[in-house]
């Protein structure tokens, strides 16, 4: 790239209002400011508040140049860098310091006082605290958002400190950070102005504030909106100094006023906040946070879905996945956004290709554990960086593990295979420039820098949802690339099964037809930790450590109830947003008396049985005494999915359901909670995988919607033997004639009284033979394994043509 002088200066105005640019102003003011005008000239119609302010032109930056005469000496020190006759950071001083030691000229300063003094006296009226942003002309474009590569200055007040601000951002065009930015992505230095914006400031140090996007950031499903959020100003949030909540909202379902679509309400440590200074020459202070404030969210309810309303407007009227920043005045309770650009990393990715890693051996106990950011897997040797002045000791290719990253990080950011920090969420400086960069990191993990030593051989896996984790030694992983454009069609329904909501939108790209298995349980026991009965009678539980514990879960709930209606609730809302409107099958609670009483507070309501595979299971709990105040928060957590958040795709099944009046039992408590079959478009479904189920298929079916055949169960009751034997697994087949006539059975049954029937268990994942089986017989749907989904759809497919080509 040869570089040029600086271009001569087009005259312009000094100064420009935001209600006068918009978003083809991008040469004048920069990509920052031209977006905070559209918004304030465009999107204000539509309720969206943006602070008032104003933006310097790149006229008054060249002139700034032209004024001192530092071009040629800029040319010369940028020259020297790209020979490498000058380190950056030698040339990043160098070219700083023509800008501070620089005469700002009196045809700027004049009309930036100015209108300094106009926005003082008209919006403020007093003299104005602002906040002086950077924005460069080549800044915020769809593939690129040099994001923090400039500086800004917060609770600037009087018109020496805004001076001295201004000089400061346009110096900051040649931080090293930002050098090593435009060099990596092929920009002329020499060629790029720097615009000033000059922002009301917003009093979040009062109240709180964060970023938002209009995309899910690690997988890039596109009909969800996120929220970081954090009390004080929005550095903590941007610079990962802080764990803050995190709010995920469906936004198809934001245009009905009667629904509250947030399918994620993730409450964050938010230990420390910023805010402004009380004295000195610091602007702003570092203060810790009270115990309220950590243990309560950021926003209520309607400001989440506001916030959510601004980012489907926001993201229409630009046409392309937005970053936004917002934040809350504490004296007048109003939203504000403060910043929108273009998000860089999903929003320029085809959707048809999909790329997914998986480890391939077992995992040992992980080290360390955080957010995800980005989906892959990486290994090497473990390189601690805990300050910018140790960054000249990190090795290209290790690991890097630090306590956060800020936008000086960003060139050895770039030479990492994976990032662990301690601090941080999804919406990070570190996760944010992670993901630009396509290196996988997990950030928010607490004491990573502790817990991994100097050199040590790790794995650092984001295949797992959307919780990382970091594993002793390089283990071995695949890497797998899929033209999702390619994949046959089937008239068998190829469906999902989905163990975690953290997985949810992982596989959205996958031509899936819906989830044939989400269960409950697996919810309860990694989101809700405690045993529902405990939530219905606290008083119950005897254990003082355990009383304790859930009294800290469910700290912030009008009673223990809630908190299991709708963290379970939301756990199921999110799982069924990546697939509405195609059905999502939940099944109920399917614990064993042993694996309840691991729960919190469990031992206190689980009898001991010596077989509880057989025992005290499924339906049988749903009606009896010892369970029925926790089947009654179940049932509720199943409408607050399908009437509060709004997802009528959620069918509702019930496991193990031995006799047609366990059957009728369990239909009639479910209405005694609010859940009739056929009311608002309610689906029941029952597993079938008991023999009973088979024998009386027609009885069972005039009281079901559906069955789902749970091969695993129905396996070992048809042969006797126990699944979890090792020394039986050799008789353990799902392919036995016996089994294979049992369900072959169970669909003709199924078929002629009218009703669906698919599966679910884990036979037609393992073999493709079984899989085809199915297709003979006319199973109407088959539920898969995310990672075994492509392999058997083309196996399905298969199966379907040898069908239609022996029929013909």
């Amino acid at each position: 790239m040869e570089t040029l002088p600086p271009p001569l200066p087009v005259k312009d105005d000094v100064i420009v209002w935001f209600d006068a640019i918009g978003r083809a102003d991008v040469p004048r003011v920069g990509g920052k400011n031209a977006s905070l005008g559209e918004m304030v000239a465009v999107l204000a119609t539509e309720g969206i508040q943006v602070p008032a302010g104003f933006a310097t032109t790149a006229w008054a930056y060249w002139m700034l140049v032209e004024h001192n005469k530092i071009g040629d000496r800029l040319t010369t020190i940028m020259t020297d860098y790209r020979d490498g006759k000058m380190p950056l950071h030698e040339a990043g001083e160098a070219a700083r310091r023509l800008f501070l030691d620089a005469e700002l000229p009196a045809h700027v300063t004049d009309p930036l006082l100015g209108a300094y003094r106009e926005l003082s006296r008209k919006v403020c009226k007093r003299e104005a605290a602002v906040a002086v942003r950077s924005s460069a002309t080549a800044e915020d474009l769809p593939d690129a958002s040099f994001a923090g590569q400039q500086e800004s200055f917060l609770n600037v007040v009087g018109e020496r400190a805004l001076l001295d601000a201004c000089r400061r951002c346009f110096a900051s065009l040649f931080t090293d950070r930002a050098i090593a930015y435009r060099e990596a992505r092929g920009f002329d230095h020499l060629r790029i102005a720097l615009s000033i914006g000059v922002q009301v400031m917003v009093r979040s140090d009062l109240a709180g504030s964060g970023v938002m996007f209009s995309i899910d950031t690690e997988t890039g499903f596109p009909r969800v909106a996120v929220i970081s959020a954090a009390w004080g100003l929005g550095e903590t949030v941007v610079q990962g100094r802080v764990d803050p909540d995190n709010y995920v909202i469906f936004k198809p379902f934001l245009s009905d006023p009667r629904l509250k679509p947030i399918v994620e309400k993730r409450i964050g440590a938010k230990a420390h906040k910023l805010i402004y200074a009380s004295g000195g020459s610091a602007r702003t202070q570092l203060v810790e946070c009270s115990r309220h404030e950590r243990e309560h969210p950021v926003l209520e309810d309607e400001e989440i879905l506001e916030l959510a309303r601004w980012a489907v407007l926001i993201e229409r009227h630009y046409g392309c996945p937005m970053d936004m920043e917002w934040a809350k005045d504490g004296e007048s309770g109003r939203l504000f956004i403060v910043q929108a650009r273009p998000e860089t990393v999903h929003g320029a990715r085809s959707g048809a290709v999909m790329k997914s890693w998986r480890l391939t051996a077992k995992a040992p106990r992980a080290i360390a554990a955080g957010a995800a950011v980005g989906d892959a897997i990486a290994s090497g040797a473990a390189c601690i960086i805990r300050s910018a002045e140790e960054i000249e000791s990190f090795i290209d290719g290790a690991i890097l593990v630090t306590e956060n990253t800020n936008p000086d990080w960003v060139p050895v950011m770039r030479r990492a295979a994976g990032i662990v920090a301690d601090h941080g969420g999804p919406t990070s400086h570190a996760a944010i420039v992670s993901r630009e960069l396509g290196v996988p990191a997990i950030v928010g993990t607490g004491d990573a820098t502790s817990r991994i030593a100097p050199r040590q051989e790790i794995t650092l896996s984001c295949a797992e949802g959307d919780r990382g984790h970091v594993y002793a030694g390089r283990l071995p992983f695949v890497a797998e690339e899929v033209d999702i454009s390619s994949l046959p069609a089937t008239r068998t329904q190829l469906m999902v099964n989905v163990a975690s909501p953290a997985s949810a939108f992982r596989w959205w790209r996958l031509p899936s037809r819906g989830v044939g298995l989400a269960r409950m349980e697996f919810i309860i026991s990694n989101l809700i930790r405690v045993h529902p009965m405990a939530l219905a009678h606290p008083d119950r539980v005897s254990d003082p450590t355990e009383r304790r514990e859930i009294e800290t879960l469910t700290r912030g709930y009008s009673n223990p109830g809630d908190y299991f209606i709708e963290t379970l609730g939301r756990g199921i809302a999110k799982i069924a947003a990546a697939h509405h409107p195609d059905p999502v099958i939940v099944r109920l609670s399917d614990f064993k008396t042993n694996e309840y009483a691991h729960l919190l507070g469990g031992t206190a309501f689980e009898p001991h049985e010596e077989n509880p595979m057989l025992g005290f299971r499924g339906a049988s709990r749903y009606y009896h005494e010892r369970y029925r105040d926790g089947f009654a928060l179940e049932c509720r957590a199943i409408r607050f999915v399908r009437e509060t958040v709004g997802f009528e795709n959620v069918i509702v099944m019930i496991p193990f359901c031995r006799t047609l009046t366990e059957a009728d039992r369990v239909i009639a408590e479910m209405s005694r909670h609010g859940l009739m079959r056929g009311e608002k478009g309610l689906q029941i479904y029952m597993m079938a995988e008991i023999p009973a189920n088979v024998v009386l298929a027609e009885e069972f079916a005039a009281r079901f919607d559906g069955f789902s055949i749970g091969s695993n169960d129905l396996t070992q009751l048809v042969l006797g033997v126990d699944r979890d034997s090792d020394l039986l697994a050799p008789l353990f087949d799902e392919r036995d004639p016996a089994v294979m006539k049992m369900i072959a059975d169970l669909i003709a049954r199924a078929r002629n009284a009218g009703v669906k029937v698919g599966i679910c268990g884990q036979a037609p994942s393992n073999h493709p033979d079984f899989a085809e089986f199915l297709v003979r017989e006319g199973i109407d749907s088959i539920s898969l394994n995310p990672d075994s989904f492509v392999a058997t759809l083309k196996g399905v497919a298969a199966a379907e043509a040898r069908q239609t080509a022996t029929t013909a």
